[in-house]
């Protein structure tokens, strides 16, 4: 009989091997790294995700990752993250197994993000100089899966990215406010998702696998003003779930509370395991997200600052233009550019393939 141990050992062995299909790279024992689309779209086409737009991040530079890779006390039907239903195998989500220090995961991470761009050098229409660039990374994405505050020493990890000359975004779902209340050192800018506007909602589409964790949620959103880096509500809109003008009324409410440096509207994508839970029509056009966010604005006092079309999302702030925190922007193309794109060539491309909806 298999100690229980062994069987941890040869859960997140499965676990991780699942993780390599869906192309994240395997750091340490609980952490990933996987190369953004938009880093992918820097170097070839020169083209910015809404990071660059609205805060300036260099997409090719940016280390896309996450320390805890298949863990969060959520299962929300809109996450790409795999969950134990996805591939039939259970493990204890709330607490990661086996924890690497934090020197090692950031510099795997960083090491993992260079050996994915390495292969764009002598690449037919990719900027010799633009490449060389990439593989001097300067921001760190701290979110693309799981939730990063079950990693004990996130203070640390943050900590050591910044001890490297690069920025960092914090992404969570603010289950943890013990966590974001004790870190050693703040992110540069911090997010905490949210798709709920009350309770019942929250337990539909966040799908709780611990206690009390809408309680947990609003802790977090009371602390926020106490953050000396900026703050950011990111809310995730998913059609027929959280888009309603009431929706907009209690978001307003949460947004009072926790009176956040800026506010985030973006659409669900329908991409990774989140297809075995929702339908292509749940995942908004630009317009209908656009919408709701001057909804939201009407109701917050918020004004919108920016969109990007090609990742269906809008910035609100009362805030007059945003923080610049990358050298992205430059005369030609900045916060405030008007976008010539459409919402179907981004990255919802490949999402839209075939949806019920069409295109038009």
């Amino acid at each position: 009989m298999e100690s229980k141990s062994t069987f941890r050992i040869d859960t997140l062995s499965v676990i991780m091997k699942e993780l390599e299909k869906e192309k994240y790279h395997i750091v340490g024992s609980h952490s990933v790294y996987k190369k953004c689309h938009w880093t992918h779209e820097a170097l070839t086409s020169g083209r910015y995700c809404y990071k660059g737009k609205f805060y300036g991040i260099e997409s090719h530079r940016c280390v896309q990752m996450s320390p805890s890779a298949a863990w969060c006390w959520f299962r929300c039907i809109h996450c790409w993250r795999l969950e134990p239903e996805d591939i039939g195998v259970e493990w204890d989500e709330t607490k990661i197994p086996i924890e690497d220090d934090p020197e090692i995961i950031a510099e795997k991470s960083i090491e993992e993000h260079m050996r994915a761009v390495s292969g764009y050098f002598g690449r037919e229409g990719v900027p010799k100089e633009k490449a060389k660039e990439a593989t001097m990374p300067k921001h760190v994405a701290i979110s693309l899966t799981g939730e990063p505050t079950l990693y004990n020493r996130l203070g640390e990890l943050i900590s050591e990215y910044h001890k490297r000359g690069m920025t960092t975004f914090l992404v969570t779902s603010g289950v943890r406010p013990d966590v974001l209340a004790s870190l050693e050192e703040e992110p540069t800018q911090l997010f905490v998702s949210l798709q709920a506007p009350n309770e019942k909602k929250h337990k539909i589409i966040n799908r709780p696998i611990v206690a009390n964790s809408w309680n947990l949620v609003m802790k977090t959103l009371k602390i926020l003003p106490s953050f000396s880096s900026p703050t950011v509500i990111r809310m995730t809109m998913i059609k027929g779930f959280n888009m309603s003008e009431e929706d907009a009324r209690e978001f307003a409410k949460l947004i009072e509370l926790s009176q956040p440096t800026y506010i985030e509207v973006k659409a669900y994508m329908h991409v990774g395991p989140s297809t075995y839970r929702l339908t292509k029509d749940a995942m908004p056009r630009h317009s209908e997200v656009r919408e709701f966010a001057k909804i939201l604005s009407n109701y917050t006092g918020y004004k919108i600052l920016s969109e990007h079309v090609p990742s269906r999302i809008v910035l609100l702030s009362k805030l007059d233009r945003p923080i610049q925190i990358g050298n992205a922007w430059s005369e030609k193309w900045n916060w405030s550019t008007k976008d010539v794109e459409d919402d179907i060539s981004g990255e919802y491309k490949e999402a839209e393939q075939d949806c019920s909806e069409g295109v038009s």
